[in-house]
């Protein structure tokens, strides 16, 4: 049988679970997630193989605002990502107040011409019968070649969005082997799931301010465990004090996380070393952020 292979982009505005959705619909954690905005900074792919053919989603950061260079960074991944994928789904919350960000993401969807999946998530969240309302609402403002409520929490519609995805990507060769799940490179996700155990047991203000950067990860020769030695940087002393917590107590609580996750995906035991640096103002060096992996030409 002839088999669809394609690319999917995830947009919306930050914190609407494009990462949630993502994880579930591969049936793996790639990306991270958390309650606060902005949790995704880069582009992530991931992909799902099965009988009927390939979707390789690309989770983009929230599209929003931008009050720095990092900010800047993030809105402009989102959107190029529009023009490299065969079909875009748009994640959004079950309301019927289209605020100025969804207004921002509606002009910009009016120039594309891919196929615009409209996905209302969280609908575990609201009755049945508002759900209606929501669909009305958004199909007002543009025309969508779907609409699909989904919950990617309780994975409520989730392999009917697949089913859709598929309807709308073109014939052809799979781009990746059938085992294949991301082409995120084994640092990269360590340093995101180090990010993610910080952005949760940290206040609301320090987490838009810290990156983590993988020093050393080395297995050792015996094969009975890794040693991995990871900085996460923040832009205060302040807040460095905050990370590292009374008697170090904080940095040993996110450590403790991010050992246990770090484990779990790698199927082995870890030595997680934490430090914590402060670099100032980092969100707004381009030196900086190439540093930290956030680069533009990628």
């Amino acid at each position: 049988m002839e088999k669809k292979t394609g690319f999917v982009a995830l947009i919306g505005r930050p914190n609407v679970g494009k990462s949630t959705l993502m994880n579930y619909l591969i049936g793996q954690k790639i990306a991270i997630t958390s309650n606060k905005p902005q949790t995704t900074r880069n582009r992530i792919q991931t992909v799902y193989t099965d009988e009927r053919g390939q979707i390789i989603f690309l989770d983009t950061p929230g599209i929003h605002k931008a009050k720095n260079k990092l900010g800047e960074y993030m809105v402009t991944v989102a959107e190029k990502t529009l023009e490299d994928v065969d079909v875009i789904l748009w994640l959004v919350e079950p309301t019927t107040y289209i605020g100025a960000g969804e207004q921002h993401i509606i002009a910009t969807l009016k120039n594309c011409k891919k196929p615009v999946i409209l996905v209302i998530n969280k609908v575990d969240t609201v009755d049945k019968p508002e759900i209606l309302k929501f669909i009305d609402r958004y199909s007002k403002e543009m025309k969508f070649s779907e609409i699909i409520p989904v919950s990617a929490l309780k994975g409520i519609n989730t392999e009917d969005l697949k089913e859709t995805i598929f309807k709308y990507l073109p014939y052809g060769p799979m781009f990746y082997d059938e085992d294949t799940v991301t082409d995120q490179p084994m640092r990269q996700i360590v340093a995101e799931l180090i990010r993610e155990k910080a952005l949760k047991c940290l206040s609301d203000e320090i987490p838009h301010g810290i990156a983590v950067t993988i020093e050393t990860m080395k297995e050792r020769p015996d094969g009975s465990m890794w040693d991995i030695d990871a900085t996460i940087v923040c832009e205060r002393d302040s807040h460095k004090g905050i990370i590292i917590g009374k008697s170090g107590a904080m940095l040993k609580k996110i450590g403790s996380a991010a050992r246990f996750e770090i484990e779990r995906m790698m199927e082995q035991q870890v030595n997680l070393k934490l430090w914590v640096k402060v670099r100032k103002e980092w969100r707004d060096s381009e030196l900086l952020m190439k540093n930290f992996g956030y680069r533009k030409e990628d």
